[in-house]
């Protein structure tokens, strides 16, 4: 087994090991710094149900950017449906894509949750400039097909 002979690197060594891992930290922030987009215009597509309220922030080509929930923000059970849930989320998803300097959003609202209006307020409180709001709420058409008549 005998002694076990430790390499020691020399000052110049350890400077030139310094010297190329602040070269590499140095090209990491050049990279994030020149690949953070900016987009000034998108899409705010609100899901309003009786439980939850999701808004989701995306791009003009429908990459999402970023996206908040109710549940997600801490609230729990019959107070995620709530409007005022609805107006934080809204404050959320704001935060998120303030780096990304998105000001003008067309909205859509899908659901019939109590949250619809309040996010929409929440998103216009953000100084978001809100160009138009659509409903894309899905209707039914024609129904569900009628139960077979009963034998009696």
């Amino acid at each position: 087994m005998g002694k076990k002979k430790i390499i020691q690197p020399t000052p110049e060594e350890t400077l030139k090991e310094g010297a190329d891992l602040e070269a590499k930290v140095e090209s990491v922030k050049q990279r994030t710094a020149s690949s953070r987009r900016m987009v000034p215009s998108g899409f705010a597509h609100v899901h309003a149900t009786h439980n939850n309220t999701i808004i989701t922030m995306t791009d003009e080509r429908g990459n999402v950017l970023a996206w908040a929930s109710a549940g997600a923000l801490g609230f729990r059970g019959p107070k995620k449906a709530t409007p005022y849930s609805a107006m934080r989320v809204a404050e959320a998803v704001a935060a998120k894509t303030e780096k990304l300097g998105l000001r003008d959003i067309r909205v859509f609202v899908k659901g019939i949750g109590a949250g619809r209006e309040a996010a929409l307020r929440g998103l216009v409180a953000a100084r978001y400039n809100v160009l138009a709001v659509s409903d894309v709420t899905p209707l039914a058409h024609n129904g569900c097909r009628p139960p077979r008549p009963r034998r009696v």
